[in-house]
């Protein structure tokens, strides 16, 4: 279907890609993983002809038509949303232009070339295009009244979902995706999952949202010393199956024929508990594919992210009595009352994303309610990780060791040789602890107020959107980690694993009150009930 021959791609002395060969046949879905600068999104533009490489090139089999996820919101701005959809099929929407304009100038003569063309039309199924882009748009949760309007009316959430019915469009022979999931709530990502997952041509993706990649993928890309290896399976089996690898490698007494034992073990255990999931006709075909010839270690780095409470709380948590607050536009949220426990894990959820930040400003004095108050238990410790850190990066005369060290809470954590060791263990190694804090990337200034937070040891933590930014190795490390925190967390996130692996409750907050669940997210996202309040209360 694809296939890629002797590619390589250097910037300057920088080796991006060295000689891959690869192919991407018809009815598997290809997650492309790789650390940070690995080269996924270049690999993507390559692949669709946006970029050239170094050397080597790509082939695309004949007949064949590839679509591409527009990043650019803009580019369809003088255009209907509706013909904006359509214009995804390329050779579909210029015959259908040439028919128009040949309409337009209509003769004896033109006649026979109209014919000519509408067969042609007909063929590709051209009559029932609109209905089609239609129907496409609704799932997509744009509203028919919205259907004529110009693209340049439209916010840049509404021109995300437009522009990703446009590469959906027409069912092509090669889908290539990056980071689709961005600006989706989480019902539309869920539709986009069931609709890739049924999906019978090629898909390639980049995509950091873990439960995105285990719905759609048959199998992993992994970018790793500038080669590309598939590897059969979804992304919680290419990781589970990498550290059972990487584990086994450091046991040297252990038999070669135990070691496979486990790994079948392992792949029985794996494809038993996939079969039982509501996908599972759908990722029958990835189950089958699954070799123990394929399990390798990783030479990913995960950061050590550990966060430990110096002291237990007490039973008093936070009280939250009548909290208001809106801006001159709308109202965010409105006389909500709020009782936290000790070991709370709460997502905070909202259709807005600027109620829950406004939230998290208000309970750490960073902004004032309308009206209401709020009090924090007199054992409770607080940290903080906000949505905007740059007011933490402003000094750019500080490395990464002084950086920290304003946050050292005792004479043994501010000596060097400790700080270099805690810094090490986030991924900033050698010379990389002495770079500016103000050149960081985005990534990179998330993992150094996740160890500022460490080195608070507090027992509540408060994240708005802490997987912004990081890579899949620091989104599964936090992860881990806030499982495994025995204090109380508020996070918000637009990580599906993230929030149904790590919250015990859900609290919405809404412009006409709260609604508040003891569940687990897939849960709360079911229940039928809160579906029926949630339409409620956002009116």
């Amino acid at each position: 279907m694809l296939t890629v021959s002797n590619l390589s791609v250097q910037f300057g002395k920088r080796v991006l890609f060295d000689e891959v060969n690869t192919k991407f046949v018809q009815g598997n879905c290809y997650g492309i993983i790789g650390a940070n600068g690995a080269g996924k999104s270049t690999f993507l533009k390559i692949l669709s002809g946006k970029m050239d490489p170094t050397s080597g090139h790509v082939h695309l089999e004949l007949g064949k038509r590839m679509s591409v996820l527009t990043q650019d919101h803009y580019a369809f701005d003088n255009h209907p949303v509706l013909e904006t959809v359509v214009m995804g099929n390329k050779e579909l929407f210029k015959i259908k232009a040439e028919i128009d304009a040949l309409y337009a100038d209509y003769s004896d003569e033109n006649m026979e070339k109209i014919g000519e063309f509408q067969v042609q039309f007909e063929e590709m199924d051209g009559w029932n295009a609109e209905s089609n882009a239609a129907a496409m748009l609704s799932n997509l949760g744009i509203k028919e009244d919205l259907h004529y309007s110009s693209m340049s009316e439209l916010d840049g959430k509404q021109k995300v979902r437009i522009l990703l019915a446009q590469a959906l469009f027409g069912n092509p022979d090669v889908l290539i995706m990056d980071e689709p999931t961005n600006d989706l709530d989480f019902e539309t990502i869920a539709w986009l999952e069931n609709f890739l997952a049924n999906y019978d041509n090629t898909v390639i993706v980049v995509s950091h949202d873990r439960h995105f990649l285990d719905a759609v993928c048959t199998h992993i890309s992994d970018i790793d010393f500038g080669k590309i290896n598939h590897y059969s399976g979804n992304y919680t089996f290419w990781y589970e199956s990498s550290q059972l690898a990487a584990k086994q490698r450091a046991q040297r007494n252990k038999k070669a024929e135990d070691k496979k034992k486990e790994l079948e073990e392992f792949i029985r255990r794996f494809s038993a508990n996939v079969a039982k999931s509501k996908q599972a006709t759908s990722r029958k075909k990835m189950i089958e594919k699954l070799n123990v010839d394929e399990i390798k270690p990783s030479s990913r780095r995960y950061p050590a992210i550990i966060f430990k409470a110096e002291r237990e709380a007490g039973d008093q948590i936070l009280n939250v009595e009548g909290l208001s607050i809106a801006t001159e536009e709308e109202v965010l949220f409105k006389d909500i009352d709020i009782n936290l426990n000790r070991g709370d894990k709460v997502a905070f959820i909202s259709k807005n994303s600027k109620a829950v930040s406004a939230f998290y400003q208000i309970i750490t004095e960073n902004k004032k309610a309308n009206s209401g108050k709020f009090n924090w238990g007199v054992t409770t410790t607080q940290s903080y990780l906000p949505l905007d850190n740059s007011a933490y990066f402003q000094d750019g005369s500080l490395n990464l060791i002084d950086w920290l060290r304003q946050y050292a809470q005792t004479e043994e954590e501010r000596e060097e040789v400790f700080l270099r060791g805690f810094l090490g263990k986030m991924i900033f190694s050698g010379e990389e602890a002495l770079k500016k804090s103000n050149v960081l990337s985005g990534g990179e200034k998330v993992r150094c107020m996740l160890s500022r937070m460490m080195m608070k040891r507090a027992n509540i933590l408060l994240l708005d959107e802490p997987t912004n930014h990081l890579d899949l190795e620091s989104i599964q490390a936090l992860n881990n980690s806030l499982i495994n925190f025995k204090g109380t967390i508020l996070f918000t996130t637009h990580d599906h694993e993230f929030a149904q692996t790590v919250a015990n409750r859900i609290i919405e907050l809404t412009p006409n009150g709260i609604i508040d669940r003891y569940a687990s997210f897939d849960e709360y996202l079911a229940d039928p009930k809160v579906k029926e309040l949630r339409e409620r209360m956002y009116v």
